[in-house]
């Protein structure tokens, strides 16, 4: 092979495609040839490993790149593998977007999706990939139901610490097929502030439900020196109300509840209500609204709970 083939090999993960191999001057027998004495692997229809073994993750998504032809990016489990969103694994059938006009074709291992937009979402990255926004938004949208895509959707913000701003430009640019406006409502509370999925359940399950203020979220307090942010809190005429999200995840070791600790005795020197909320308490929405309306009356609310379609109190 000639080093401008080989160079290119290179660039592509050491993948070739017949096209190439033939426009630099290798024939079919002689592709033929390396294939039966095994020097080189067929990975796809027209497209050839020059190395043997198990091919890693990134090599595979090339070899879909090179199958489609044409202009095409790596996008949803893909790309969400790539920009590192949480349950998109390496395995599994690589995806691909290619414009909406295109003639390209899935196969077995290449699941091929198409876009009117194909110019505004991919970015100019090698390999090809769908904007950061773009990809989560493509995840969402595969989401069983509305609620499961606005986890999708926080999750991945947070894990990645997205701007919920690009989000909401991506939502209102290029809206999605569907989950539209619940898709809207996550990214509105992501650019509020909501920081995991607890937090956006906790607005819409327990607060909006059931018709709670939502008073100021990611307040900043200064404990024992140090800046805090509690969750939630509420200037009610007769005092301030804190509510602190704590999932199990980031709260189950020593140095994190300790600090919890200093929180809590922090909010009680300044008289502060405080309420501590978990995923069993976001999950039994209707009962902790009834405990945060019952608190904020005390503190002079002069509101209504609300009975959600769930609600037994």
């Amino acid at each position: 092979m000639t080093a401008e083939l080989l160079e290119l090999a290179a660039a592509q993960d050491g993948l070739l495609t017949r096209e190439q191999f033939l426009r630099y001057g290798v024939t079919d027998e002689m592709i033929e040839a390396n294939v039966g004495a095994r020097r080189w692997v067929p990975v796809l229809h027209g497209v050839y490993a020059l190395f043997t073994g198990e091919l890693a993750p990134h090599v595979r998504r090339r070899a879909a790149l090179l199958f489609v032809w044409g202009p095409a990016a790596l996008s949803h489990g893909s790309a969400g593998a790539l920009w590192g969103f949480p349950g998109c694994p390496d395995d599994g059938p690589a995806h691909v977007t290619v414009p909406y006009t295109s003639s390209a074709r899935g196969c077995a291992g290449v699941v091929v999706h198409r876009s009117r937009a194909f110019r505004y979402i991919v970015t100019d990255a090698d390999p090809p990939v769908t904007t950061k926004a773009r990809t989560l938004v493509d995840l969402a949208v595969a989401a069983a139901g509305p609620r499961d895509a606005m986890r999708v959707l926080t999750a991945g913000a947070a894990a990645r610490r997205m701007d919920g701003t690009a989000l909401l430009e991506e939502l209102t640019d290029r809206p999605p097929r569907r989950y539209g406006k619940a898709l809207l409502a996550a990214a509105t509370l992501l650019v509020e502030g909501v920081e995991s999925t607890l937090e956006a359940d906790f607005s819409h399950d327990v607060l909006t439900a059931h018709g709670l203020p939502h008073g100021v979220r990611q307040v900043p307090r200064i404990v024992e020196g140090r800046r805090r942010i509690e969750d939630h809190e509420w200037e009610l005429p007769l005092g301030t109300l804190t509510a602190r999200l704590d999932g199990w995840r980031f709260h189950a070791n020593r140095r994190t509840a300790y600090a919890d600790r200093q929180r809590d005795n922090a909010a009680e020197i300044e008289g502060r209500a405080r309420f501590s909320f978990g995923t069993e308490e976001v999950g039994d929405a209707c009962r902790t609204a009834a405990l945060l309306a019952r608190r904020m009356t005390q503190l002079g609310w002069e509101g209504e709970l609300r009975r959600c379609p769930a609600c037994e109190y």
